[in-house]
């Protein structure tokens, strides 16, 4: 962490806040800001960028396997898609607070719906605050965490304001991790 990495080769990434797809070159300067729920927020000349943990070795790291694909694998297996997908969004991190945005309390409903043998994915969620400029990049990030769950064929997720957010939602887990408690 917060060391300067060059870049071993082009990376697509999330940039941070807007949460647009963008290509890093090969040689691009980064320094590692955070490492939580597979995927590294780095900062760049160009500002910040997510990438993904399947791009780890693009920084030199070799990507970690803590078992999550495993985990969403059997849920999906035993038939708790819906299951898969709310365990997938606890890998999901707003890159300001170190607690996923399940235990934050931002997750509102999750719906798991088959039409015609294809499984579509709706998320609500919030955030902090209305102009939280991160909401599109976490939603993206999110986005992409349901669709790499085997079986989901399309996924949206809304961002909504009603009811809108209080301390009050945090779990008692991310109370722990945010030292509340």
């Amino acid at each position: 962490m917060h060391q300067e990495i060059f870049l071993t080769r082009e990376v697509e990434a999330i940039q941070i806040p807007r949460g647009d797809e963008i290509t890093l070159p090969i040689g691009t300067r980064v320094m590692i800001t955070q490492s939580l729920g597979g995927s590294y927020t780095v900062a760049t000349d160009f500002g910040l960028a997510r990438i993904r943990e399947k791009d780890a070795d693009a920084l030199g790291i070799e990507a970690k396997t803590d078992g999550l694909a495993r985990a969403l694998a059997e849920k999906v297996a035993a038939g708790d898609l819906e299951g898969a997908v709310w365990e997938s969004l606890k890998s999901v991190f707003d890159p300001e607070i170190p607690v996923d945005i399940v235990n934050l309390g931002l997750v509102y409903d999750c719906q798991v719906q088959d039409v015609e043998g294809r499984q579509f994915v709706n998320v609500k969620m919030t955030l902090t605050a209305p102009g939280c400029g991160m909401g599109p990049s976490i939603a993206a990030d999110a986005q992409s965490k349901i669709m790499a769950i085997g079986g989901v064929d399309e996924a949206k997720v809304e961002l909504v304001w009603d009811p809108p957010w209080s301390q009050d939602m945090i779990t008692e887990e991310g109370r722990m991790k945010l030292g509340m408690i």
